[in-house]
């Protein structure tokens, strides 16, 4: 079959690896764009917010099935327009793409089904907000209703930083329309985990449980990110609480979504929050995690391309998955100052030595400058490495991340740490 992957990030790096890992596979294109560092497909310049271009595109290429990697296009219809010329699309419809889109459409949906999740209130009023924030006890949270790359959720530790975060969104509209209105919510604490099911709208098979690091320094330190590195599996989330969170979250939200006249076909990212009250949501994502993807797809031993043509095409029905048995840790390297302003450009030395390592990289904001791999973008790079165990898998994945370089190369010294702590090594 013949794949395009839209996205050019270490996601999509990692879906287009994996895919060519798969015997029913001729060809990968991917979106990123001529310049693009990615090995593994035929890098084309593809303007995806032009869906007619899309579509000529894969008729072109007779391609047989189109992976959407990010939330943009999903959340303004790509899928639906790709579904009306005829294509298959792994990836939520518009209408179901809300669950990552509109957070207040996902708070509404949970509260109606009996789905935990935190105590909420919305807002698109400043002064209102403001009343509010003052009758609640802080930390609170206070979220963007839409997209915002990841960083639309401030963690206010005072009444004054969440008058900041609220103002910021309502007021100085720092996030445009995604900002329009606001989330507070009550502050969870605990544990968390993402959790990742492929869904035909009908039938569910979960995948390997991870844990993400949003934070941007050591010791969840700083202001969140689009994630700093990732671990698989989740060493919190034991059998037990897998099957808790399934019964009790993704269950309900697909067949929530179903009661709703929305039948959702993609893969489903649940963000939950492992508390002394049980797990709760504490966001929904319409696509694969980003790192958790480049650590929970080089455990898949089944054939990927089929999984996802199954979703697609609402086959799902007695597929099974097999794993592999071996930890894995991803560790992300950033651009200096990132998630702020960062510089592009910089020279990256020391690839092949990591891969020599025996870790994968994947390419997350990089491009090709006269025959050199320069960075591109904040999040630069995905180190990936495993073991028989999680100390193991972090011993290898440092080694290798300490063979690449570039000009004020940043990254995170404790992925995994906790996991590591919970004496599961």
């Amino acid at each position: 079959m013949n794949i395009l992957v839209i996205g050019s990030g270490g996601r999509e790096h990692a879906i287009c690896w994996k895919l060519k890992q798969s015997r029913k596979v001729k060809n990968i294109y991917c979106s990123g764009g001529v310049q693009s560092a990615i090995r593994e497909a035929e890098n084309v310049a593809l303007e995806v917010c032009d869906h007619r271009k899309v579509i000529d595109f894969c008729r072109s290429k007779k391609i047989d099935l189109v992976v959407v990697g990010p939330e943009a296009p999903l959340a303004v219809g790509i899928a639906d327009d790709l579904e009306k010329a005829g294509i298959c699309v792994f990836g939520p419809s518009y209408a179901a793409s809300r669950m990552e889109s509109s957070k207040i459409f996902a708070k509404e949906l949970m509260a109606k089904y009996n789905i935990p999740t935190a105590r909420f209130r919305i807002f698109d009023d400043f002064e209102k907000a403001k009343e509010y924030i003052k009758e609640v006890q802080v930390p609170v949270v206070v979220k963007a209703y839409g997209l915002a790359a990841g960083k639309g959720v401030i963690i206010a530790e005072t009444v004054e930083e969440a008058e900041h975060a609220a103002h910021e969104m309502l007021v100085e509209k720092v996030f445009g329309a995604e900002g329009e209105k606001i989330i507070i919510e009550e502050y969870l604490t605990g544990e968390e985990a993402s959790i990742l099911v492929l869904t035909d709208g009908e039938n569910i098979i979960p995948l390997a449980s991870s844990q993400d690091h949003k934070r941007v320094s050591d010791g969840d330190k700083g202001p969140n990110t689009g994630g700093m590195g990732a671990y698989s599996p989740a060493h919190i989330v034991d059998e037990k609480l897998f099957a808790e969170i399934t019964d009790m979250i993704v269950v309900p939200t697909v067949k929530g979504l179903k009661k709703e006249k929305i039948l959702y076909k993609g893969v489903l990212y649940v963000g939950v929050m492992v508390t002394e009250d049980g797990p709760k949501v504490l966001e929904y994502n319409v696509r694969f995690g980003d790192p958790e993807t480049q650590v929970i797809l080089p455990r898949i031993r089944s054939d990927f391309a089929d999984l996802l043509m199954a979703t697609a095409t609402g086959d799902l029905a007695g597929k099974k998955i097999e794993w592999d048995e071996k930890e894995y840790v991803c560790v992300v390297l950033a651009s200096g100052g990132y998630p702020g302003e960062y510089e592009k450009g910089k020279e990256i030395t020391g690839l092949m030595d990591a891969e020599t390592e025996g870790a994968l990289v994947f390419h997350a904001g990089t491009k090709l400058r006269e025959g050199k791999v320069v960075t591109s973008g904040g999040r630069v790079l995905n180190v990936v490495a495993s073991g028989k165990n999680i100390k193991e898998a972090i011993d290898n994945v440092y080694r290798a991340v300490k063979k690449i370089s570039f000009d004020r190369m940043h990254y995170r010294r404790d992925i995994a740490a906790r996991g590591a702590s919970r004496g599961q090594a």
